[in-house]
């Protein structure tokens, strides 16, 4: 056997090494995706509870064969840490909704262990389902598995934004991510929001979205904090229990009923006890750990005379009942990982669902437009039914049959397929009269997914076109191939603004050649007319232009209602932004 040697620096084989294992660990490994918020061991215990049909409305299975399917076909790791991953999936104490429902001990917010996958049983919640929801329709991409034995998913349909809704926390090479859980239904109705106004304010957003929603409770303190890790991914909050003073006849009582999210229940009353103990704040009698299946209670007895007030500022400061909570947003996004606020994990999961909506709709167009043509195959043999009975008696076999009433009647290989297959019960009168409503209900269908498709197809149009803007310097009069770049541009449906075009008065014949759809006006051009004669007298003859060829004008930054109804009387469409993607009415722009 031949040796072969090959000679390489140290540096590049382990540079080469490290990177191929971050590209994995980064990509496949640690850190969700943003349009349906899963890692890939989450993603693979969930199809693979799914395609075993251990569903919420089915029966609870072993753990352990769930484990043993998503080793054995997905997930070639240890079998602890896939249970593991699915143990957490199901704490209701971690998941804001817990997307797998297990039965036996699956630990507890004392950080107790879960029971053994031999002893737990488990099925997918019925909310799980939502986000497997016509993966069986060819809605997302399928990939071999590890040993191109069978297919799986490269991400799930995800009826809802499970990324902000359930959170997540993770550690790859060179990054990590935290992103809180947030409350199922403002997450919603954001991203309704989002969908109809692509271009809205952050500010907007958080009016229906607050802030995180842990599934612990506490109390969550810092609205700039809130505002800056939904703008820009990361941010800091405070995160503090909820108390309660009691004041009775012998003493004063401070009864905790929720906790910051992920503190251990039981380290804490640890810590509380430990204060007790080594005296650090006098008057503390005792500290009790009162939790039961009705919920959590840390009581805490003080005496009388003692400050309660003082006394829980001490606990806040030195252990967990008070904890700062770091956002940092970073999930992948185009096989990339990416830092994103709010709006970009909104827009990515949107654009996830115009995918998913349109392969969807297309198979189901598919699917029924192939029935339609059986059953119109059908009720035209029931209306010539004594000859084709003839040709069909009359035929050597199956196939000379199906031969015979194609080239006779005209019949098609998949409707002479399904009459020479026809059970002979399916000609009684009742049967042709279902045909003839099953031909109305598919022309409905058909109808209503072809509607959805020009809905989604004019969306595309409206909020994600291509948009060329072209600043004062690449206007040259000389340069008939750019008029003619931009023409082809508009032929082809692609939005054209030209951007600052006022500040060049000279270049108004373009308007005549190009034709642009928006004009956009900067905001010093704005206040420049607005405060001097002669140049409001140039911007209205230029609004005036542009509205005599067809051409929109936006103007940049108004600020105030006095610029507004000047802005108003000179006849302008548009303000700054929406001409981008959905224009904005100026008259709702109060």
């Amino acid at each position: 056997m031949s040796e072969k040697i090959i000679t390489q620096s140290l540096d590049d084989i382990m540079g080469d090494r490290f990177g191929k294992y971050s590209k994995y660990i980064i990509q496949d490994r640690a850190l969700p995706d943003v349009r349906d918020g899963l890692k890939p061991v989450q993603r693979r215990i969930l199809y693979a509870m799914y395609k075993e049909g251990n569903t919420y409305n089915k029966p609870y299975r072993k753990s352990a064969k769930t484990v043993g399917n998503v080793i054995g076909n997905y997930h070639p790791h240890g079998d602890i840490s896939v249970y593991d991953a699915m143990v957490r999936l199901s704490q209701e104490w971690k998941m804001r909704i817990p997307l797998v429902d297990m039965q036996g001990n699956n630990g507890s917010i004392d950080n107790d262990p879960a029971a053994a996958m031999r002893y737990t049983e488990a099925r997918l919640s019925a909310i799980a389902a939502e986000l497997l929801k016509d993966i069986d329709k060819e809605t997302v991409q399928m990939a071999l598995n590890f040993d191109d034995t069978e297919y799986e998913p490269t991400v799930v349909p995800a009826k809802y934004p499970n990324l902000l809704v359930n959170g997540a926390t993770g550690i790859s090479a060179g990054y990590a991510t935290d992103i809180p859980p947030h409350n199922l239904e403002e997450v919603i109705d954001a991203t309704i929001y989002r969908l109809s106004h692509p271009h809205c304010s952050l500010d907007k957003l958080m009016e229906f979205m607050k802030g995180p929603d842990f599934p612990t409770g506490a109390i969550v303190e810092g609205k700039q904090g809130i505002r800056t890790a939904f703008e820009k991914g990361r941010g800091k909050v405070v995160v503090r229990s909820k108390t309660e003073i009691i004041h009775e006849k012998n003493m004063n009582k401070i009864i905790v009923s929720e906790i910051p999210y992920e503190v251990n229940k039981a380290e804490l009353v640890r810590k509380l006890d430990e204060i007790r103990f080594n005296k650090s704040v006098d008057g503390i009698i005792e500290v009790r750990d009162e939790s039961d299946r009705n919920g959590l209670s840390i009581v805490i007895d003080l005496k009388k005379d003692v400050d309660v007030q003082n006394t829980l500022n001490y606990f806040f400061k030195n252990t967990d009942l008070q904890k700062n909570y770091n956002y940092n947003m970073v999930a992948i996004k185009d096989k990339r990982p990416v830092c994103m606020g709010i709006e970009a994990i909104l827009d990515g999961y949107i654009q996830h669902q115009i995918e998913v909506i349109t392969k969807r709709s297309i198979f189901d167009l598919n699917k029924a437009e192939e029935r339609k043509h059986i059953v119109d195959g059908l009720i035209k043999a029931v209306s010539i039914l004594d000859d084709v009975v003839h040709t069909i008696r009359h035929s050597k076999d199956k196939q000379d049959a199906k031969i015979n009433i194609q080239t006779q009647f005209g019949f098609t290989e998949k409707q002479s397929e399904a009459i020479v297959t026809l059970q002979l019960y399916r000609l009684t009168n009742t049967d042709i009269v279902s045909l003839e409503k099953e031909k109305e209900e598919l022309e409905s269908l058909i109808q209503t997914l072809n509607d959805i498709l020009n809905i989604i197809k004019n969306y595309k149009i409206e909020n994600n076109q291509l948009v060329i803007e072209l600043t004062e310097s690449g206007f040259i009069e000389s340069d008939r191939f750019f008029v003619s770049f931009c023409n082809r541009l508009k032929e082809n449906g692609i939005l054209l603004a030209l951007d600052d075009f006022g500040t060049g008065y000279s270049n108004f014949h373009y308007l005549y050649n190009l034709k642009p759809d928006c004009i956009k006006v900067d905001r010093g051009l704005m206040k420049n007319a607005l405060a001097n004669q002669y140049e409001n007298m140039l911007l209205k003859h230029m609004i005036d232009m542009a509205h005599s060829v067809g051409v929109k004008m936006c103007i940049e930054g108004i600020e105030t209602q006095e610029e507004l109804d000047k802005i108003l009387e000179m006849g302008c469409d548009y303000i700054q932004g929406y001409y981008y993607y959905k224009p904005m009415p100026i008259q709702e722009f109060e």
